[in-house]
């Protein structure tokens, strides 16, 4: 009986190297300020990148990608420019909560105070936001606020999972530890890797995978069968 042949277990750091040998620097997350990133972070919940781009431009144009001026923003305006990111009633009432947190004491509106905050406990306090849950804090905190935390996407559970490494179920604690225990802490690591990681699920580990193109497909468990 013919054995199975058994693809080699790459590790995290591998992946990386080969990742960044097909991509490049990446430069993620796509934002002009630190301001723009978080609220992109928040608008980018369950909508592609190419709804929220179309709803930054229409803030920007506005005047109210500045903590103060969207604090004060009519709501219904709001609305109306979010709308192409979808669901644009929770996120308008999502954005409003998030800077009026962000202009309050203790931080009155300093991103330098937030970077300076301990990691940790500046996450707990944006997850005890309303609809901000912990791949919306964790973008805000590693790509507006260079803490070194490891960011979760879907794209991630399917690609490492795909990969076998990872189980398909895991949580996102699980998965982030996963990362977190076999890469050094380095910001700009974790931000390079998610970034990798994010062009792989767009471009090749699609839910329709194209497997024989993907710089990965050595290492896939799932890559002799996909095609």
């Amino acid at each position: 009986m013919k054995k199975t042949e058994k693809r080699p277990q790459p590790a995290p750091l591998d992946i990386h190297r080969l990742l960044s040998a097909h991509f490049g620097p990446l430069h993620w997350w796509p934002g002009e300020t630190p301001f723009e990133v978080m609220v992109g972070a928040i608008l980018t919940q369950n909508t592609a990148w190419t709804n929220v781009e179309k709803a930054i431009a229409a803030l920007k144009a506005e005047g109210l990608l500045d903590p103060a001026a969207l604090a004060a923003a009519d709501p219904d305006l709001l609305r109306r420019l979010i709308r192409p990111s979808g669901y644009y009633n929770q996120k308008a009432e999502r954005l409003l909560l998030f800077v009026r947190w962000l202009l309050d004491k203790p931080w009155r509106g300093s991103l330098d105070a937030l970077r300076r905050a301990d990691t940790a406990d500046l996450r707990e306090r944006l997850l005890a936001l309303k609809g901000i849950g912990p791949e919306t804090a964790d973008s805000i905190l590693l790509y507006a606020l260079d803490h070194p935390v490891f960011v979760i996407d879907a794209y991630t559970r399917r690609i490492f999972s795909r990969l076998g490494l990872t189980a398909p179920d895991a949580t996102y604690a699980d998965l982030q530890e996963w990362f977190v225990s076999r890469l050094p802490a380095d910001r700009a690591l974790f931000n390079e890797f998610h970034a990798q990681i994010v062009y792989l699920g767009k471009d090749y580990c699609r839910k329709e995978p194209r497997c024989g193109e993907c710089p990965l497909s050595g290492f896939c468990a799932d890559g002799g069968r996909r095609n």
